[in-house]
């Protein structure tokens, strides 16, 4: 009978351990699968390329599971030439692009290889916020979610990110971004990403219109990866006491530490602009004042011709960029002043002018002193508020060669009354 309550006690303690490791156990695991604790949050900018399409540089989510060893990459800057009507769309400002993952070794690796600088920051996410964070982006991957409608300045790779992680601060990111400026605008920021390739640049510079030139919050020019990556570094979160603490907990430069240098502005080209536009000018006065001589009629005609080609088929992209495209930073272009449709009417003007025996029209002064008063008018706007657009560089190349033409035209159509013409060889 003692020994009845000896085993008795003694399973009594046994059953009471075991129920304790048991609980133990479970406490455990329980503390073990805090959602998000296991997760690492970093984010990797990617310099600008060599191509066209990846002057403004790139950007990615890395979330990290400590737990299962698992890494994804994931970015919003994905879209496929082959797919249906993609150039189409491209023109008529419609372009449709998708978040993606991959492995971010080979994503890193990849980008190495390619010349391109890697930035990596690690973010200071608390265990709910990774894990919400890591939730919104896989229910961006969603079929029915990955595509978005792409817009250079407010809907690209770098913007979606941001917006992923403003979402999973609550809203402190944008808190703090969308006051400071440096007074940058979307036309400095574009310029000075495709100053390598001074043609792009041209191209972009002449096609922005005003809407590009609006100065700039952080939280705005963060469209560029280089300037959200330089904005991270200053944002502040609090812990659980309150303390404020920096979002990026470490940085490191994985390759090529020019990724981290402040954009270099482009060059003030208005003097140059003046200058060029000049001494084009004076090359069309000359050659009219000549135009006795065979060869600098046929100078004269070839180069009013180019002129007019280049000047009135860009004012033709510009005013359908405007009437039938969603490109909205292309609206409303005041470089219309000086890249005129018009000048096209006056395309078989300039190849008469090649004859000796040219005459010209009243309808053609009309048209070219209609031409050169645009331009005028263009100039005269820059001292009203209402025009904002960033182009005096432009108008100051334009504006000498239109009123030279208006000017030779004029010329040609008073000395074609008062004496006939001598050609010469």
């Amino acid at each position: 009978m003692g020994t009845n309550a000896t085993g008795g006690i003694a399973g009594r303690w046994l059953a009471a351990v075991i129920v304790s490791l048991g609980l133990l156990l479970c406490c455990a695991a329980s503390a073990q699968t805090v959602p998000g604790e296991t997760l690492k949050v970093s984010v990797l900018t990617f310099g600008p390329g060599e191509v066209y399409w990846e002057r403004f540089g790139h950007n990615a989510i890395v979330i990290r599971d400590a737990a299962s060893g698992n890494a994804v990459s994931y970015n919003y800057g994905m879209f496929d030439f082959d797919d249906e009507d993609f150039f189409v769309n491209f023109l008529r400002g419609r372009m449709s692009y998708q978040i993606a993952t991959d492995d971010p070794d080979e994503e890193i690796a990849y980008y190495i290889s390619q010349g391109r600088s890697v930035v990596e920051q690690e973010l200071r996410l608390t265990p709910a916020q990774a894990r919400s964070l890591q939730t919104y982006l896989d229910t961006n991957l969603r079929p029915e979610n990955r595509h978005y409608r792409y817009d250079y300045f407010t809907s690209n790779c770098s913007t979606r990110l941001r917006d992923a992680l403003d979402n999973a601060l609550d809203g402190a990111l944008h808190r703090q971004l969308v006051s400071p400026s440096r007074g940058f605008t979307y036309r400095l920021l574009a310029d000075a990403l495709t100053t390598p390739d001074p043609l792009l640049m041209a191209v972009i510079d002449v096609g922005l219109g005003p809407y590009a030139d609006q100065r700039l919050s952080f939280w705005k020019d963060s469209f560029v990866p280089m300037q959200l990556m330089a904005h991270l570094a200053d944002v502040q979160v609090t812990d659980a006491a309150g303390t404020g603490l920096p979002l990026v907990s470490n940085q490191r430069v994985l390759a090529n530490s020019r990724l981290i240098e402040p954009p270099v502005l482009p060059a003030d080209l208005r003097w140059p602009f003046l200058g060029i536009g000049t001494a084009f000018a004076a090359v069309l006065l000359i050659l009219s004042t000549k135009r006795h001589n065979r060869m600098a009629r046929v100078s004269l005609a070839m180069l009013t011709t180019l002129f007019s080609v280049i000047a009135g088929l860009t004012g033709v992209v510009m005013l359908g960029l405007w009437a039938f495209t969603d490109h909205q930073s292309a609206w409303r272009n005041e470089n219309l002043l000086v890249f005129s449709p018009l000048c096209l009417v006056l395309l078989p003007t300039w190849w008469r002018s090649a004859f000796a025996n040219a005459a010209t029209t009243r309808f053609a002064r009309g048209i070219a002193t209609g031409i050169a008063g645009l331009a005028v008018v263009a100039l005269f706007s820059k001292v009203f508020s209402t025009f904002v657009q960033a182009n005096v560089a432009w108008i100051l190349l334009m504006l000498p060669a239109h009123l030279a033409l208006a000017h030779g035209l004029l010329a040609l159509d008073q000395g074609s009354r008062l004496r006939p013409l001598r050609a010469t060889a």
